[in-house]
């Protein structure tokens, strides 16, 4: 794909994910030198990226930021040009855009976001890594000006705003994809695929959680802005879905929570921040009226502090069917059963956090890493040597999507049938999450069902 046009690239949201950057300085996390970022200034070296521009709320951030990306990635890696076009311009600062993230405002789309997506051409390309509630309104208006979108999960809060985008990226024929980056973890694709062979679904259990202090970094809009659910629990929810896909829908979703140590000292969150919190969800077979499914997902950011990982993360599945399985696993094109009668399960186990490589020093105890998600250290030759990382590739197959679609070879819709997290291929993991947090705030069971071309909520 050498010849296809680069792609300009704007970043919005100059944190954590982004940069490696969290205004009090580095990240403590496993994102040190960020992910966007680091990926966006990798691809321009490969040839990928064009011009590349970062907005943020505060433009006093950006020297720090830029100093530490000189430090941590172009004086690490060879041929690394971290520069970049900012908005707002240094020690500027946009009252809309503070005003936004200390109240949350939901909807709010801010003059710095427009005044930037203004300045691309239809056929650019915007990141969206900001607060959950500005997701729509930032994406609607790049793909109301033809610009490509990626959207960090949760793509919307609401099911309403996802189905308006799928409805807009179509409308203009741009590519909208969410980055639900453990699609591409190779264990996950795996695990995917040997789940087919294993009959109707039965259960599902998935839990994710971060250390307490990501309740310091996320203070602004812990509770506020959004929630634990929507923030972790969407990676395994998604993952169940894309499991499911064609296969069984969800029906109904109860939610439950913990509270008291967010709101506690030394954290200080909001009174309604939820510790911890679990959607059971129904799910009905597609195929057979007899079978439905059950799902768990739990999500926290109160677990200890030093366990070793970043975030713990784990989920169990687990199929059944009647009659004797072949040996042929993938032959799901034939029908795998003999009409023996027997009941047959089937499980899989997936550990996320604990790859078994762990690393033990004396001042830091034991850690796990996973270099499969992004590998920071450089190669032999001194250059970037994580493009094979799961984290790193989720946004390359974007950029490529982006490129393809500009050069007139594939059209946005061509991607829903290759498994990617398209905006169209990832409504159903908006619907849970939305209707978990109507479950939370009205205690109640909460719907989930198809009216025409639309999934909507009950």
């Amino acid at each position: 794909m050498s010849n296809l046009s680069k792609l300009n690239v704007l970043m919005c949201g100059t944190g954590e994910y982004t940069t490696g950057w969290t205004g009090s300085g580095a990240s403590t996390s496993d994102k040190k030198i960020g992910v966007v970022g680091l990926t966006m200034f990798d691809l321009r070296r490969l040839g990928k990226i064009g011009k590349l521009a970062m907005v943020g709320v505060n433009g006093g951030k950006f020297p720090a930021i830029r100093q530490h990306l000189r430090e941590n990635i172009e004086n690490v890696y060879k041929e690394m040009d971290t520069s970049f076009d900012e908005y707002p311009k240094e020690a500027n600062v946009d009252p809309e855009a503070c005003e936004l993230v200390r109240n949350a405002l939901h909807g709010c789309l801010t003059l710095l976001d427009k005044e930037a997506i203004d300045k691309m051409s239809p056929g650019d390309a915007v990141i969206v890594f900001t607060p959950d509630s500005t997701h729509y309104p930032i994406s609607l208006y790049a793909i109301e000006r033809g610009i490509h979108v990626l959207i960090t999960k949760p793509a919307t809060k609401l099911l309403s705003h996802h189905n308006a985008l799928v409805a807009a990226a179509r409308k203009h024929n741009v590519v909208c994809f969410v980055e639900h980056h453990k699609r591409f973890d190779p264990v996950y694709s795996d695990a995917k695929a040997r789940a087919q062979a294993l009959g109707e679904f039965n259960f599902f259990n998935a839990w994710m959680s971060q250390p307490k202090s990501q309740l310091e970094t996320f203070r602004a809009w812990a509770g506020k802005d959004s929630d634990i659910s929507y923030y972790l629990s969407s990676h395994h929810i998604d993952i169940c879905c894309w499991i499911l896909q064609d296969k069984a829908i969800p029906t109904r979703v109860v939610a439950s929570a913990a509270t008291g140590i967010a709101t506690g000292e030394p954290y200080n969150c909001v009174p309604q921040t939820e510790d911890t919190i679990t959607l059971l969800v129904d799910w009905q077979s597609i195929t057979s009226s007899a079978h439905k499914g059950t799902a768990v997902y739990t999500a926290s950011w109160t677990a200890p502090l030093k366990a070793g990982i970043h975030s713990a993360q784990h989920w169990y599945y687990m199929g059944s069917k009647v009659g004797r399985s072949r040996d042929c696993l993938f032959c799901t094109n034939v029908n795998p059963l003999e009409s023996t009668g027997d009941v047959l399960q089937g499980d899989i186990n997936v550990d996320q956090a604990h790859r078994g490589y762990d690393i033990t020093v004396d001042e830091t105890g034991k850690t796990w890493y996973n270099p499969f998600y992004m590998k920071y250290s450089p190669s032999e030759s001194g250059h970037f040597d994580g493009q094979r990382g799961y984290g790193y590739i989720s946004i390359e197959k974007f950029i490529d999507a982006a490129r393809e679609v500009n050069a007139g070879i594939a059209k946005p819709s061509d991607y829903d049938g290759h498994g990617y997290p398209t905006i169209a291929n990832t409504v159903l993991t908006t619907a849970i999450l939305n209707a978990g947090r109507i479950s939370l705030d009205e205690k109640r069971a909460v719907g989930i069902k198809k009216s025409g071309d639309e999934w909507i909520l009950e």
